[in-house]
């Protein structure tokens, strides 16, 4: 008896109903990995958001992921080494969405580093990956994984799993948007972390673990995987430093920071965790809403107070295209005028709800007094 793969409509009307706009982004590509399983199943497999500058891990769902031993060496070849063929820079350069380990290894998936250390070792046979790409941006990846015992993925469950990403990208980028409002119930500084040469957790300052609990992630060494991640392209970069920006499920927007340090015993890793300067969330705010190169120049000269004239100065444009460019950039954030945009970016993403009293020097509100 042939069994027949669910038609990609049906993968997203079931997606579709079980969603709601208070999901958060987390819980989103949960409800979407949840509908794509209906259709593809998968013997292990995870849902990651990731930061589309930095392309590092900020959360994800990962009960039925990879085990935690593995999570080290994932992440150095996954955010430090990144020179496997399926390596998720390499799968944000190709046109297709989707991506399939066996495929791309010619059917030799030995000459594959991420199958010989972490498929094979877990007795897994093939991993699908599916990229949440919109035009220059990822924002997410599900992982789907099958062992030696299962069916090969069809050309039909990849086909479910291509169609299926664009509007899931697109629910994952407006939860970033809709959910959470940053309550001020963590500190306003930053908090430090240090690790030990081999990766071992030495310390964790009282401000740090108040911001770890926020992350609300899976811990891998004591430290959520977002952190490990970050740590991971620390340990490569030139500088021997790297960041990425977190949304967190209560909807405070994080900064995690790494530096490589050296020393008599081989160094470690600091690790400051702590909340996003205004300037960070801008960049991220915009792609999220999905502005063009060009629309995102003009919101951005908009949100310094330029005038409709000053702008096209400064762009080249007339004031009639400024005109065209903020329309669209109205229709895409749901305001009318350029005072509700201003408006709309400053109190949805840098102010916290407006009943909680006392702002901070950055904008982010304290408790009231007791």
């Amino acid at each position: 008896m042939v069994t027949r793969t669910p038609s990609a409509a049906r993968v997203l009307s079931r997606f579709a109903g079980a969603l709601d706009e208070d999901r958060n982004v987390v819980e989103t590509i949960d409800v979407a990995a949840e509908a794509l399983l209906s259709a593809v199943p998968a013997d292990v497999w995870c849902a990651v958001v990731l930061d589309p500058s930095t392309l590092l891990d900020t959360g994800g769902v990962h009960r039925a992921g990879f085990p935690a031993e593995v999570m080290p060496r994932l992440f150095e070849i996954e955010h430090a080494e990144q020179d496997d063929v399926d390596n998720l820079r390499a799968l944000t350069r190709r046109t297709a969405p989707v991506s399939l380990l066996s495929r791309s290894t010619g059917g030799d998936l030995a000459t594959s580093k991420y199958y010989r250390e972490i498929l094979a070792p877990l007795r897994l046979a093939d991993e699908l990956r599916v990229l949440l790409r919109d035009g220059e941006h990822t924002w997410g990846l599900l992982v789907l994984c099958r062992s030696a015992g299962s069916p090969a993925f069809s050309d039909a469950e990849l086909s479910v799993a291509a169609e299926v990403s664009r509007p899931v990208t697109v629910a994952a980028r407006r939860s970033l948007l809709l959910t959470g409002v940053d309550d001020g119930l963590v500190d306003d500084a930053p908090g430090v972390v240090m690790l030990a040469a081999d990766g071992t957790l030495l310390s964790v300052s009282p401000t740090a673990g108040a911001w770890l609990d926020q992350l609300g992630e899976v811990r891998t060494g004591g430290l959520p995987h977002p952190v490990r991640a970050v740590v991971a392209a620390a340990h490569a970069a030139p500088d021997a430093s790297a960041w990425s920006r977190v949304r967190t499920p209560a909807g405070t927007w994080a900064t995690i920071r790494a530096w490589r340090m050296s020393g008599p015993a081989g160094g470690g890793t600091v690790i400051s965790v702590g909340p996003a300067e205004p300037g960070e969330l801008t960049a991220i705010v915009l792609d999220a809403y999905g502005l063009t190169p060009r629309e995102r120049d003009v919101t951005q000269l908009v949100l310094l107070g330029r005038s409709g004239a000053q702008i096209g100065d400064r762009l080249g444009l007339s004031v009639y295209t400024v005109q065209d460019h903020l329309k669209s950039v109205f229709d895409k954030t749901g305001v009318r005028s350029r005072r509700d945009l201003v408006s709309h970016l400053f109190t949805r993403h840098y102010l916290p709800q407006l009943q909680q009293p006392s702002l901070s020097l950055d904008g982010r509100r304290h408790p009231a007094p007791e």
